[in-house]
């Protein structure tokens, strides 16, 4: 039975697009990575995937704990595969300024888009929760669920206007609820997301 149940669970995450391998478990508040051995074992892989996401080598090292010069490694080692597309490496700082995913409608519908996805698959704490500590934030668990999220996004947009540098941002920002938040539409209860420090009611439409 304990076989079966293993089974059971494995097809469903395939039917989930997760990747089987993974450890299993949706996140809990301020408990991203359990096991120290996450970090060698998963590690390499999450970095390689945060670098077809052309994510910048300082965002990669702190989502993931592995050195520059590893990274570096991994990422020409990625180059030599057959087929790989080669990818822009991004460099300067990471994006810092909250008001981007608020600049316009499209960017505030997009940015609830991505933001409802993270909730759902609880990348971010949901609406009300406490915040989390930003030490607590980046870890091998999170960064996969991220990935997962902004793939799913990018595939609902057809030109999407949010890059994944800014969706690591956009994460960050929400899990700490500094600048920014989660709320409901006052009209329809869809989520979006709020500037903290703003008087309006919280609507998907303004």
């Amino acid at each position: 039975p304990q076989a079966t149940d293993r089974a059971r669970r494995r097809v469903h995450r395939e039917a989930l697009g997760e990747d089987p391998g993974m450890p299993e478990g949706r996140l809990v508040a301020g408990h991203d990575d359990g096991p120290v051995g996450w970090q060698s074992e998963f590690g390499p892989e999450q970095a390689l995937r945060f670098t077809e996401n052309e994510a910048r080598t300082s965002t990669i090292r702190q989502w993931t704990g592995l050195t520059d010069d590893r990274i570096r490694k991994l990422y020409r080692s990625y180059l030599c595969e057959a087929g790989a597309r080669r990818v822009q490496r991004l460099r300067g700082k990471s994006p810092h300024q909250a008001a981007h995913f608020l600049r316009t409608m499209r960017m505030r519908h997009e940015t609830a888009l991505l933001a409802s996805i993270c909730s759902l698959l609880g990348v971010v704490p949901g609406i009300g929760a406490a915040p989390l500590p930003s030490r607590l934030i980046p870890g091998i668990r999170r960064g996969h669920l991220l990935c997962h999220a902004f793939e799913i996004y990018r595939s609902l947009i057809g030109e999407a206007q949010i890059s994944f540098e800014h969706a690591v941002f956009l994460v960050e920002s929400l899990a700490r609820c500094e600048e920014l938040a989660t709320g409901l539409c006052h009209a329809c209860s869809a989520l979006v997301v709020v500037d903290r420090l703003s008087l309006r009611e919280p609507c998907c439409n303004s």
